[in-house]
């Protein structure tokens, strides 16, 4: 798992800090899970706030985060997928978020962004959330 997020941190031209390389691991642990940075600042030993929210932004940035953004009017980041670069993320996918238990995953396979805009429009950004039990929550 460590070189994996050398590598990582590699591909994406970010420095290789501690702090780096641990948030980094909580996303890779997260196996495709959205999360806070409540729940990071949770899994961190006395993490810096600042720093935190600075490495959060600069793994937006770079391709490596992006915001899922579930309704629940908490600010999300998940993995991105590897075709995600500076320049362009490619995380026009749904995520699904669980009503009961809070939790938001990415749907990977699961529809893109349908919409057409008329002449003129140009899109930037869109989400596609559905709501409903994860398979723990459905099934107790």
């Amino acid at each position: 798992m460590q070189e994996d997020i050398m590598e990582k941190l590699d591909k994406h031209d970010l420095r290789k800090t501690i702090i780096r390389k641990d948030v980094l691991k909580i996303f890779v642990q997260a196996e495709g899970k959205a999360l806070s940075s409540k729940d990071i600042e949770q899994a961190l030993e006395n993490p810096d706030r600042i720093t935190l929210y600075r490495t959060l932004r600069s793994f937006e940035e770079k391709g490596l985060i992006h915001q899922a953004v579930d309704g629940s009017g908490t600010s999300k980041y998940a993995l991105c997928s590897e075709d995600c670069t500076v320049h362009e993320h490619q995380d026009d996918h749904a995520h699904f978020h669980c009503t009961k238990c809070e939790q938001t995953i990415c749907l990977e396979t699961g529809p893109r962004s349908p919409v057409n805009v008329p002449e003129g429009y140009i899109v930037r950004r869109s989400y596609l959330v559905l709501e409903g039990l994860c398979r723990r929550c459905a099934n107790p």
